[in-house]
């Protein structure tokens, strides 16, 4: 199937797989010869020593010159690992609601159409590596990048005050040349691909800010050093669920100026389609029962006054008791320790009907 994806979209397709292939295809790729137990953790206090991440290179599911721009790159293969992990978690927080719940229950068929979901996927995923390989080059885990290049602050003093910023200029222009984009073909898919692809580092340019630390005698501020900082990634998760929310269905039309072939969706407000616009090109099944798309809602755990009715598509809902513990009755002991009580509640729980 991968020799099929367009190049534009190939690696983050990829990354959109881990989220939605079986266990063994769930790393970023990797092979797998030793499945980690879950996820790839965050990044470790040490970086990798000697050449084991030579070793990361090869495991994972790569193009032949991705793996030498890995190999070429010390902290490349743990910065991907780490944007594996922040797309997964960050897409299931985001639809942890949702009838389509980002299951990792083998449902790599999605990725083969042009859904709302997809293009979700290839958004986060873009996001999740742009801001990975951005808080790569600032902590140093990148050999070939540093700081952001702020007028004002040498990298010396940036790593002196412990203001480097985040380098979002290094990490998207090294993130086109990762993916070995070139001019988005002819092919509608390709184009709808390589648009929600690029709103994905859109979402993360947006996050930029400028933060500032004030030097000088008791807190004064005769010396003031600024950097460019990323807003943290769960904001930008929160932006992509609202893009996703209010994706546009598109179809390909040919520009009179240009004679080239563009995207186009329905006006809304006004206005044409737009670049931080989530694109689309076939309605989303439903999600509701078991498909080649997602393994259904049955079973799934629901609110009874919020999202039982939605979540369970007009099944209806079980319901259990369960016995929870929780602190309760505490008190502060001189000084500084909490003391509390274990006490048992028990509470309703839902869940939705399979049939």
């Amino acid at each position: 199937m991968r020799s099929r994806l367009p190049r534009t979209a190939c690696l983050l397709r990829l990354v959109a797989l881990c989220i939605l292939l079986s266990h063994a295809a769930a790393y970023f790729g990797l092979t797998g010869r030793e499945p980690l137990v879950f996820l790839p953790g965050p990044f470790s206090n040490e970086p990798l020593t000697g050449k084991a991440y030579l070793k990361q290179c090869e495991q994972m599911t790569l193009t032949r010159r991705q793996k030498r721009l890995c190999r070429r790159e010390p902290g490349l293969a743990e910065t991907l690992r780490e944007s594996v992990r922040l797309s997964l978690l960050e897409c299931r927080y985001q639809f942890r609601n949702e009838r389509w719940n980002c299951s990792l229950d083998g449902r790599g068929s999605l990725l083969k159409r042009a859904f709302k979901e997809t293009a979700f996927l290839l958004a986060v995923s873009s996001a999740a590596l742009t801001h990975a390989l951005a808080k790569a080059c600032s902590s140093g885990r990148m050999e070939r990048c540093t700081c952001d290049d702020s007028p004002g602050i040498q990298h010396r003093e940036a790593w002196q005050w412990g203001v480097c910023g985040d380098n979002l200029k290094y990490s998207t222009k090294f993130l086109k040349k990762f993916l070995g984009q070139k001019k988005v073909s002819k092919d509608l898919r390709a184009q709808v691909d390589a648009h929600n692809i690029n709103v994905g580092i859109r979402a993360v340019k947006s996050g930029l800010k400028t933060t500032c630390k004030c030097h000088g005698v008791s807190g004064s501020c005769a010396v003031r050093t600024c950097w460019k900082q990323l807003s943290p990634f769960h904001d930008t998760g929160r932006l992509l669920k609202y893009r996703y929310d209010t994706a546009v269905r598109v179809l390909s039309v040919t520009n009179a100026a240009t004679g080239e072939t563009e995207l186009a969706g329905p006006r809304r407000h006004g206005q044409s389609l737009r670049t931080t616009d989530l694109v689309f090109l076939e309605d989303s099944p439903s999600f509701c029962r078991p498909s080649r798309y997602s393994p259904g809602t049955g079973g799934r755990s629901c609110a009874k006054d919020t999202s039982c009715q939605s979540l369970c598509c007009g099944r209806g809902y079980d319901t259990a008791m369960r016995l929870t513990s929780l602190s309760c009755h505490c008190q502060v002991r001189w000084c500084c320790h909490v003391e509390c009580q274990t006490c048992v509640r028990e509470e309703e729980v839902y869940t939705c009907k399979s049939a």
